[in-house]
């Protein structure tokens, strides 16, 4: 409500502004009117010293001007105040939600720490507490090298492994692991079509493409996940579809599901947990491969689709894929070089 009432007191001085500048505008207009209309009338009877002078007008366009000029410069502040606004209330959520993130996994290892600490646990139960603690170590492992992959991505400092791929076994070899890894079966994930297409993809990267999309379908879906991987080609690209039997995701919010800290909130699933960079960083990896993707629903409790379509080798943007594999070449050599 707080951040409302900023955006409003915002709009308000702004609107305010705007008025008073056009007050002035008119004003100024009406004087020199006013003072042309009566020089014209009465210009003989007034005193010789008293002449009218054309460089009058040049005084009044630039009065003008530098008004109209002052009132788009207001216009651009708030237009950048108002993003800006719109930024830090983003990032006071992803704070949020990195603060609940990495909390709930440390409460729970300390929680286990202290019972192992003041209590006598038997030994099967100590096992199943330190089990237990290496998952939640995991998962903040996980979370940290998200954010620290998400910031080199963005500053071109992540080190590339970019290879041809018959997109075919690489997407149902990703896709199993990626199933193994949420504990879903066939049923839940299945993958339609057949494609005999070679894609230059980074390998680490479209299993972070494939876990995020995965565990957003997870997360948004009411009863038991059912996803469907679709794979195609044409002559120029492959295109990945993912289907979910989700909650859906409004018109409205298609657009912005990829923006960076967004998350959509929603009263069919309110304890959704998440930092609001998944997607981000799937939209980037894409990106980064010469793709791109896109996303659709056909309404609440409709489920989403999203769409990745990457070039094929040698059929499209020929000279960035080969600059992606001179890029992955260049690093091989220089880690050899250091080995050496």
């Amino acid at each position: 409500m707080r951040n409302r009432h900023s955006v409003l007191y915002h709009i308000l001085v702004f609107v305010l502004a705007q008025i008073a500048w056009l007050l002035l505008l008119g004003i100024w207009i009406y004087w020199y009117v006013t003072n042309y209309i009566i020089f014209e009338q009465v210009g003989d009877q007034l005193s010789p010293q008293i002449v009218y002078e054309g460089y009058n007008i040049i005084a009044f366009v630039g009065g003008i001007v530098l008004l109209v000029s002052i009132s788009f410069g207001m216009s651009m502040t708030f237009r950048h105040l108002n993003i800006q606004l719109k930024l830090t209330s983003l990032y006071d959520n992803f704070i949020a939600n990195i603060t609940h993130e990495l909390k709930s996994p440390l409460s729970s290892i300390q929680l286990y720490l202290e019972t192992l600490l003041t209590r006598d646990v038997p030994v099967e139960k100590q096992k199943e507490f330190f089990e237990l603690m290496v998952r939640d170590a995991g998962r903040l492992k996980n979370l940290i090298d998200s954010i620290l992959d998400i910031a080199a991505l963005e500053q071109k400092k992540v080190t590339h492994e970019y290879h041809v791929y018959k997109m075919d076994s690489l997407i149902k070899s990703v896709v199993d692991q990626s199933r193994e890894q949420f504990q879903l079966s066939n049923n839940d994930v299945a993958i339609e079509g057949h494609t005999n297409c070679e894609c230059v993809v980074d390998k680490a990267a479209l299993k972070i493409v494939i876990d995020n999309l995965l565990d957003n379908a997870i997360k948004y879906s009411v009863d038991n996940p059912r996803i469907k991987i679709k794979i195609s080609e044409n002559q120029k690209h492959f295109t990945m579809k993912i289907e979910d039997n989700g909650i859906g995701i409004p018109l409205t919010e298609q657009k912005k599901v990829f923006a960076k800290f967004y998350r959509i909130y929603t009263k069919n699933i309110p304890n959704v947990k998440g930092t609001g960079l998944g997607l981000y960083w799937v939209r980037e990896i894409i990106k980064n491969f010469g793709g791109n993707i896109s996303v659709s629903s056909e309404g609440n409790n409709k489920g989403s689709t999203f769409r990745i379509e990457l070039p094929i080798y040698n059929s499209a943007k020929q000279r960035y894929i080969n600059k992606l594999l001179e890029l992955t070449r260049k690093e091989t050599n220089k880690t050899e070089t250091v080995n050496e």
